[in-house]
């Protein structure tokens, strides 16, 4: 099978997995210790997972401190809901992930800045003066707009507004930009499922969304450390590799754009990840082309979205039509994608479409 999917979650770096093996039970049987115990098996669960919290937090901004979750969208909704205070509007760009976009709905009241054909959200708009919170993706994961969080940050903070990230496609690939609050995810960066992170500024405080024994102080439940330590040790790989993650996606970015030179892109060139590449051709039958590419895994959109039957919310909001964002795909590449798999892909994926008559 070839890989093409890299938006919806990225393969297990083996240096993460090796990380992990050692608090499954570990050589000796004693890594399954809970890390909130005092005793020594206790005491070195915790060790592991402080050393983690390091590592992912040399991703991030000075300043602030790392807290584990079970996922960015805990994370997002522990920032958004914790931070609720007396009330006020929470403005948020049109093409959030359904975590922030759905959380600012059920909270209300909620105010949404509109972006360009590219996917760029103008800092120059305006939002309520009520506004208490701003919320900013800094890569988008269906399009891969990258967003002016720095000019963001600073219109939130020029109205006393908070301002979140969800840098969940942007965190071990570029410069997390600051914030006040910014919300990762341990599996978009080759780390394991089922753990995220929220960076808190320090100064701020949180009201806790899940009470009990408080283990990460705004947030209660046992920490894993084989999935604390999976997280630190791609954390600390993606850093190291980050210029040369970069330039591998380059090439396979400028070689897939030759690929697909047939389709139309969806959003700008320019500002945007170079390893998602979401295009269009008109007519296009997805659910068939899916079908006849079973070998070959790319998206029809967000995999957060799938089977919902919904329209792109992404997509329509740079300005396509409904058919036009039912006739688009989401091609996703990264560290462990070959030029040979690129090309086979997408060869298969042209082939399919062209016997569609297209």
């Amino acid at each position: 099978m070839i890989y093409l999917d890299y938006q919806a979650t990225t393969p297990l770096a083996p240096e993460a997995r090796d990380a992990m093996l050692r608090w499954l039970d570990g050589p000796d049987g004693t890594g399954f210790g809970n890390p909130h115990s005092p005793h020594r098996m206790g005491r070195q669960a915790a060790a592991a997972i402080e050393l983690a919290r390091d590592q992912v937090a040399a991703l991030l901004p000075p300043g602030g401190k790392v807290h584990f979750t079970g996922n960015a969208c805990e994370a997002i909704n522990l920032a958004m809901r914790g931070s609720g205070g007396e009330g006020g509007t929470v403005a948020l760009s049109a093409i959030e992930h359904a975590a922030v976009y759905e959380t600012a709905r059920l909270i209300g009241p909620w105010h949404e800045l509109t972006v360009d054909d590219a996917g760029l959200c103008d800092p120059a708009q305006d939002f309520p003066p009520d506004t208490r919170m701003v919320c900013m993706m800094q890569v988008n994961n269906e399009i891969g707009a990258i967003q002016p969080t720095i000019e963001w940050h600073r219109r939130a903070k020029a109205a006393g507004a908070l301002f979140l990230t969800d840098a969940v496609q942007s965190a071990g690939k570029m410069a997390v930009t600051g914030a006040d609050f910014i919300a990762i995810s341990a599996h978009k960066l080759h780390g394991p499922k089922g753990i995220g992170a929220l960076w808190i500024r320090d100064g701020l405080t949180l009201d806790p969304q899940v009470t009990g024994g408080m283990q990460e102080g705004v947030r209660s439940g046992t920490l894993s450390p084989a999935l604390c330590a999976g997280f630190g040790a791609a954390a600390k790989l993606a850093k190291e590799r980050q210029p040369q993650d970069k330039a591998h996606i380059e090439q396979l970015w400028n070689r897939a754009r030759e690929l697909f030179s047939g389709w139309t892109i969806n959003g700008g060139a320019d500002a945007r990840w170079h390893g998602n590449l979401n295009i269009r051709r008109e007519g296009l039958d997805v659910n068939r082309l899916m079908s006849e590419c079973r070998n070959v895994m790319f998206s029809a959109g967000s995999a957060c979205a799938s089977g919902s039957g919904k329209t792109s919310h992404v997509l329509k909001a740079i300005g396509l039509t409904d058919q036009q964002a039912k006739n688009s795909i989401r091609v996703g590449f990264g560290r462990y994608t070959t030029m040979e798999e690129l090309e086979q892909g997408a060869n298969a994926i042209n082939a399919a479409a062209e016997a569609q008559g297209l």
